[in-house]
């Protein structure tokens, strides 16, 4: 696969995936098409060597596996499909000073400052009950620009260029019509309608959020850059998905996208929960063979790292700077806030150095926090050796980040030919 090609399927992913839940759902068709055989939770599992398996929770997380006969030694390869955003509250609409608006709720810690003037759509999960009663789930994209939250006049905001501030209760409505008999279940019924569902009784619940509708895209002189919402983590969802599609069938490999990452990873679909551990332990009912594997194989958390930015140079210690374009980050921290140690690092490096693929390390300044993964919580969890890696962004959080056109096929490389 050209580099070309693989950033072309990356830009498609990014815009195919405006919700955790679209995300699962592309991934399972990738995964469907590529022979893995679709698993669920609630059935009983009878797994056959040779084959390869998949399967989700919530319709937000996902694993994928292969199964070769008596292999122990397994790569594993985790993501979040999760990312900040504003989702709309149960009770969405606002109707005052002539204009209809919605009310949302922001979701994980995002820069909520250039949500401000974007053309916004609607994407996520519907649950309503039909005519027969029976309640139904559903996937709904408004890919319409269906609203914006307008900014403040810097007429009626003389300090908006020094200290502007936002507040997450009242500043963030984005305005939808003018159209004061607006309603929202009539709404969404319509938008049903326009997916061949016909049947709709009632609406019980949503869970919906807001999201940029403008396009992933090369940015550069030369493309040097992938700027796009969500890189913060599908690039890793996207990465992770095409290594395990691509790897011959006897090479034990799962690969893990979690939901929640973004507000702690405590939910049944997080990484907190038990989502990869029940599947570990089905995949190998003995308990004596399921701890051989688990201490045979090696964990990589691959979640967006820091780049130094030209204009922030002071933000980063200087010693551990990673630049765009030039490879994949290893995140490091004495703390535990990344799981990385020496042991695994040296693993990776083997490994990267083995494909002829640059990499980078990184540690946050000391004076400064530090973010976390689902490294530190999935080692904890699983007691699996694990290292945080991630490729180098700017804007982590914004509603639209940049990552460099190089970095992700890198790891691509890196993670096809990984051995243990």
């Amino acid at each position: 696969m050209t580099k070309q090609d693989f950033n072309e399927g990356l830009l498609g992913f990014l815009d195919a995936s405006p919700t955790p839940f679209h995300a699962t759902q592309n991934m399972a068709g990738m995964f469907a098409n590529a022979g893995f055989i679709e698993l669920n939770e609630k059935d009983k599992w009878s797994l056959e060597a040779g084959k390869k398996y998949f399967v989700t929770r919530n319709d937000s997380s996902i694993i994928a596996f292969t199964y070769p006969k008596n292999e122990k030694e397994y790569l594993l390869v985790g993501a979040h499909t999760d990312s900040p955003n504003l989702k709309l509250k149960p009770n969405p609409i606002i109707k005052d000073f002539e204009v209809v608006r919605f009310a949302v709720e922001p979701y994980g810690g995002l820069l909520l400052n250039p949500w401000f003037d974007r053309d916004l759509g609607l994407a996520g999960r519907i649950n309503y009950s039909d005519t027969s009663k029976k309640i139904q789930s559903v996937l709904i994209d408004i890919k319409k620009a269906i609203a914006m939250i307008p900014s403040l006049a810097i007429h009626l905001d003389d300090k908006a260029n020094k200290e502007r501030t936002v507040n997450k209760q009242t500043d963030i409505s984005p305005v939808l019509t003018c159209n004061g008999e607006f309603d929202f279940d009539i709404f969404i019924k319509k938008e049903l309608e326009k997916l061949g569902i016909m049947d709709v009784e009632e609406i019980f619940a949503h869970e919906l959020s807001l999201y940029d509708v403008q396009n992933a895209s090369y940015i550069g002189l030369e493309d040097d850059f992938i700027a796009s919402a969500r890189l913060d983590n599908l690039l890793s969802c996207y990465v992770g998905m095409l290594s395990i599609c691509s790897i011959a069938d006897d090479k034990p490999m799962i690969f893990i996208a979690n939901d929640h990452e973004e507000v702690g990873s405590d939910s049944t679909s997080g990484a907190g929960g038990n989502f990869l551990e029940a599947t570990l332990k089905r995949m190998f009912p003995s308990h004596e063979e399921y701890m051989a594997m688990v201490r045979s194989s090696m964990m990589i958390s691959a979640d967006n790292a820091h780049a130094i930015h030209p204009n922030y140079p002071d933000r980063h210690d200087e010693r551990h700077t990673p630049f765009i374009n030039k490879g994949v980050v290893i995140k490091v921290n004495s703390n535990q806030r990344y799981a990385s140690n020496a042991t695994t690092i040296a693993n990776f490096l083997a490994n990267a150095k083995e494909a002829n693929e640059p990499i980078q390390k990184f540690v946050t300044r000391s004076d400064m926090g530090c973010g976390s993964t689902i490294g530190p919580i999935t080692a904890t969890r699983i007691g699996i050796d694990t290292i945080d890696i991630g490729l180098p962004t700017w804007g982590m959080h914004s509603i639209r980040e940049m990552a460099g056109s190089d970095d992700a096929y890198s790891l691509y490389n890196i993670l096809v030919g990984f051995k243990i």
